[in-house]
């Protein structure tokens, strides 16, 4: 099973972008956030939950090595599965045809949706850990 966080896309992004002869890496477009009921894997194709559309997410700028999400993507009026247990977030770019799968991550708690409820995923973060001395 493929391992949470970025993926191979975003990570050879950011390398080329610091090879002294690479180009700029820049996330294509809007970015978005899906739901999952496991890991999405490293496409983010796995286990999609059945309400499948993607919601726009932002994100403020990045301080400590953290980029932090800025408001609260909300899918109201639930309309798939009823008792689906969501564990699990795909974060999206634009780009291509669906998008590319930037990074993914598990919920700090698996949540139980039921059909009308209302799931707003209050908080996200991505980290990554820096050298200490």
């Amino acid at each position: 099973m493929a391992t949470l966080g970025t993926s191979t896309i975003l990570n050879n992004g950011w390398l080329n972008t610091i090879k002294s002869t690479g180009t700029s890496y820049n996330v294509a477009g809007a970015i978005s956030v899906t739901l999952h009921t496991g890991n999405p894997g490293a496409t983010g194709a796995s286990y999609t939950s059945t309400q499948g559309e993607k919601h726009a997410i932002v994100f403020l700028s990045s301080t400590q090595s953290v980029l932090t999400q800025s408001g609260t993507p909300t899918w109201t009026n639930w309309t798939g599965t009823n008792g689906e247990i969501v564990s699990h977030v795909a974060i999206w770019d634009t780009s291509g045809t669906g998008g590319n799968m930037l990074w993914s991550a598990q919920l700090s708690a698996p949540k139980t949706i039921n059909t009308g409820d209302t799931f707003t995923l209050s908080s996200s973060s991505l980290t990554i850990a820096s050298a200490s001395n």
